[in-house]
């Protein structure tokens, strides 16, 4: 590897008070909190649908509803931070969020539930790229690696500790703690901002300039789309004719946002950003870097669930290992970024974080929550060495003025990536599993000896465990026999999903390479 200037900043330069560090750490729990609920309640979704009352198909909006609610408000909330004031829209948000959090834990049917969980993603949302701009307008451009390693812990420890935390607490508790446990971090929270957040009067006017049918037409078209990656998997895509029409709307009217936010003068969502070369292919790193992080989050805890039958609790123990080894980790990392060039500090990350992947495609029935405990120990160091490389990459070229847009676009494409990778990965695991299907099912003919010494062998241990009737115990043995040929279908589905998560991260860790050196200190400028 190659070193930048190993030197720090200039004593002229002072570096941020205690209080302007007070309210940056304040905002990383704010980050922390929005981001572990995206996943805190997929391990207890079945225990929430039978709290609430609603079938497996719906529960499944639960998890919608409050990304729905979070990657819309997260490109809004540069403009509504200038309208109301930063110190007054983060703490506005900051008490909502737990009040809606809490306000889940009471509801007892499924249209209030979806309706309050998208109302505290809303919420939840704006908390997270405030975060990432109190880095860049908080923190002196040699401090900024230390901040941002705040916010990658935040990013990649909460998705990975999530499922272990909503778990624990569900098999424990009751499914309603998971939503409880936000109050008093958040309170917390709130405090430390009202007191280190400077005043600022509110701009109203800023409402009658406002890039109103960017809003309107963003609003619309991201939450189809969100809509569309959800639940087009279940629907079979493209034979629904509910997932047709929410796909013209969702292309509709992203066609129409794009087109405004070119033209507009005043947009919304600064896309020409996009045109500076460490932006554009940052974010493009980011987007596939949020795809295998959230797939990853999503493929396993289906793997242990659907294969080994494991519990909530006991997913979330097994991925575990994939976030605490980060909190240590990634403090260490604004220290490499003193010595060596960012890019290859990432690059290094995704290459770690791919090979944790590739582990995982001989998977067998044998592989169980001991046979991930190495690749996932692999994937968190990996993890831990990506997100703040890549970030102080992505902004070096930033402007302290550009810097709320900057975040705003960041976050939402990551977290747009997230949810593309999940649908993709979970469409590439129905198809894989069917062709898998398919071709073990070829071989499971009777007409082989094996295939028949089995189902007799079947149908005698369950003539000899209490079914009387030969036939019933011969249809048993043939059911039995299919539903071992759908396990070694679905196992080896599984393996070649790891595998696609690999290359896309392996096209990621290339692509960090085209980006221009960073500047010495590795934040982002203020140019």
């Amino acid at each position: 590897m190659s070193t930048t200037t190993a030197t720090v900043a200039p004593v002229s330069q002072p570096g941020a008070s205690v209080k302007d560090w007070i309210a940056v750490l304040a905002g990383m729990i704010g980050a922390f909190m929005a981001i572990l609920n995206i996943q805190i309640t997929n391990a207890s979704l079945l225990d929430i649908e039978g709290g609430i009352g609603t079938g497996v198909d719906n529960g499944a909006w639960i998890s919608t509803s409050y990304l729905i609610g979070e990657i819309v408000v997260i490109p809004l909330t540069a403009y509504f931070s200038s309208v109301f004031s930063f110190r007054r829209y983060i703490l506005v948000n900051s008490v909502l969020f737990p009040i809606f959090s809490i306000a889940c834990a009471l509801a007892h049917d499924l249209g209030t539930m979806i309706l309050l969980r998208g109302l505290q993603g809303f919420a939840g949302g704006v908390l997270i790229p405030m975060a990432f701009t109190m880095v860049l307008t908080k923190l002196p451009k040699f401090q900024q690696p230390r901040g941002l390693a705040l916010f990658a812990l935040s990013v990649t420890f909460a998705p990975a500790i999530g499922p272990t935390i909503g778990g624990y607490l569900t098999e424990n508790y009751g499914w309603q703690t998971i939503f409880f446990i936000n109050a008093l971090p958040s309170a917390i929270m709130a405090a430390a901002l009202a007191l280190t957040l400077e005043k600022q009067p509110m701009q109203l006017h800023l409402l009658r300039e406002g890039d109103w049918a960017g809003i309107v037409t963003m609003a619309i078209g991201l939450s189809a789309l969100q809509t569309v990656l959800e639940e087009g998997n279940k629907e079979d895509w493209f034979s629904s004719p509910f997932i047709v029409k929410l796909s013209i709307v969702a292309f509709v009217f992203l066609a129409a946002f794009i087109w405004i936010e070119l033209t507009v003068q005043k947009p919304l969502v600064k896309l020409s950003l996009l045109k500076q070369r460490n932006f554009g292919i940052g974010v493009a790193v980011n987007v596939l870097v949020g795809v295998a992080l959230f797939g990853t989050v999503y493929i396993l805890p289906q793997y242990l669930g659907q294969v080994q039958r494991y519990n909530a609790e006991q997913i979330g123990n097994v991925l575990a290992w994939t976030g605490l080894p980060q909190l240590l980790l990634i403090p260490l990392v604004p220290l490499l970024m003193k010595r060596f060039d960012a890019r290859y500090i990432g690059f290094l990350g995704i290459s770690i974080f791919a090979i944790s992947c590739f582990m995982n495609i001989t998977l067998s029935a044998n592989n169980a929550g001991d046979q991930f405990w190495i690749p996932n120990i692999v994937r968190a160091i990996g993890q831990a060495l990506v997100l703040t490389p890549i970030t102080a990459i992505t902004t070096a070229g930033i402007a302290a003025s550009d810097a709320a847009a900057a975040s705003g676009l960041t976050n939402m494409l990551r977290n747009l990536g997230g949810a593309v990778g999940t649908a993709s990965l979970g469409t590439i695991l129905t198809e894989r599993e069917q062709f898998h299907s398919n071709i073990i099912g070829q071989s499971v003919t009777l007409a082989r000896d094996e295939v028949r010494d089995r189902l007799a062998q079947t149908t005698n241990y369950f003539l000899a465990h209490g079914v009387s009737d030969p036939a019933v115990a011969s249809q048993k043995a043939i059911v039995a026999l299919g539903q071992i040929v759908r396990r070694q279908a679905l196992i080896l589905g599984f393996s070649d999903t790891f595998a696609v998560i690999g290359v896309v991260l392996a096209i990621a860790a290339f692509a960090l390479l085209l980006t221009r050196k960073a500047q010495p200190g590795g934040g982002a400028g203020a140019h």
